[in-house]
């Protein structure tokens, strides 16, 4: 087997990072050919460090790695696209978390997802130029649940399989779908999802995202929407998300 490469060139998004040592900082950084890992950016908290201004969070940035014996070393970086609306707007901050949490919770180390690298750099780039973010994170909580595996079953009855008819439902994140009002009742965790609600989940699985950004939702939807997301996130990893918290809090501040 051939070994790896002792130093790469990669493109990758600063998803967080933490102070390593006096001077040096601990960066996650999902990576289009790596997947996701750990790098330590030597000296980079000293005032003139020239690689500062290059990994700030969600920076889509272009680095050079030296593998080392428990994590990468990164040498070099130059930003490609900074985002800097991303650092600018204190609820963009929020969105732009939420997403980087959501993809840093799901994935492993060194696994390698091209697909989720350019859902995040996609949904970044939209949040950046403005769109309307409910939507921007909604939609990419229904591509990202495809691209892991747990997309719901939304279009029957995750139970006696018939076809989900215009009305009121029930969505059950333990069997993963939507179960029809005489189904829903027997299952414990199910709770109730409106017709409305499930429309704009079953419209944002099928559709393109030029076509999901159309859409218009009433804003008593979109919360529902937002819980019942953060609902079934929440059962799949086992615990609670930190950022959907500070995000209610720097909205309710607008």
């Amino acid at each position: 087997m051939a070994a790896k490469p002792r130093s790469l060139r990669v493109e990758g998004i600063v998803l967080r990072h933490r102070e390593w040592g006096e001077a040096d900082r601990m960066l996650t950084i999902i990576t289009r050919e790596l997947g996701k890992v750990s790098a330590v950016a030597k000296g980079v908290r000293k005032p003139r460090s020239r690689k500062a201004g290059h990994l700030e969070p969600f920076m889509r940035t272009s680095l050079q790695l030296a593998r080392g014996r428990s994590f990468f070393v990164l040498t070099q970086a130059e930003a490609i696209a900074p985002f800097i609306a991303l650092r600018e707007d204190l609820v963009l901050v929020g969105y732009a978390s939420y997403i980087a949490e959501l993809l840093d919770r799901f994935t492993f180390d060194e696994e390698e997802n091209r697909a989720l690298y350019r859902l995040i750099s996609n949904s970044l780039t939209r949040l950046n130029r403005g769109d309307n973010p409910e939507i921007v994170v909604r939609y990419h909580e229904i591509r990202l649940l495809d691209h892991i595996g747990f997309r719901p079953q939304l279009f029957n009855c995750a139970n006696c399989e018939e076809e989900i008819q215009p009305e009121d439902q029930f969505f059950s994140a333990a069997q993963g779908g939507v179960f029809c009002p005489n189904c829903g009742g027997t299952v414990s965790d199910a709770k109730p999802i409106s017709m409305q609600a499930l429309k704009y989940l079953r419209h944002f699985q099928r559709s393109s995202y030029r076509e999901a950004f159309r859409a218009q939702v009433d804003p008593q939807v979109m919360t529902e929407l937002e819980r019942l997301m953060n609902y079934y996130l929440t059962y799949l990893l086992e615990s609670g998300l930190n950022t959907p918290a500070f995000l209610r809090r720097v909205r309710k501040k607008e």
